[in-house]
């Protein structure tokens, strides 16, 4: 592999708080990207943000979580613990052939020397798709 696999969130670029080289892709992995987050990335590859039902079923338990007392990035983490969240969506990236078209044109980009950042909007406190996707990209065999 040729290209260089790094993650950061939104606000980071935003804010002007992401480690950069400047000379990477901004590769957004969000399933509904916002007007604002279009602006802030290069594209975006919404087949490799996490399904839409597994979405709903975190964001339900992080807001009992949240109603509970426990703080938003407590919640989110808790929530992905509760939903199986990271197994789920490994399992997605590699039975949904959208997802499995999207991660190999992804990894023959890098492989050819691109370098990517991956962004969603999760801050560094909070567990992150992007992480799963990139630990993905980098391996020997991401589609399988």
């Amino acid at each position: 592999m040729d290209g260089r696999v790094g993650d950061t969130y939104v606000a980071a670029l935003q804010h002007g708080l992401a480690d950069r080289s400047g000379d990477e892709t901004l590769v957004g992995v969000v399933r509904e990207p916002t007007g604002w987050f279009h602006a802030a990335v290069d594209e975006n590859v919404p087949e490799l943000g996490p399904p839409a039902d597994l979405l709903a079923e975190t964001k339900q338990v992080t807001e009992e979580f949240k109603r509970r007392g426990m703080c938003d990035e407590g919640a989110h983490n808790a929530a992905w613990e509760e939903t199986d969240f990271a197994d789920r969506y490994r399992t997605h990236l590699a039975s949904d052939d959208a997802a499995r078209a999207a991660l190999a044109g992804l990894r023959d980009r890098v492989d050819d020397g691109e370098p990517v950042v991956l962004v969603c909007f999760e801050g560094e406190s909070k567990r992150c798709h992007r992480t799963i996707l990139r630990e993905r990209l980098t391996a020997p065999d991401p589609v399988e």
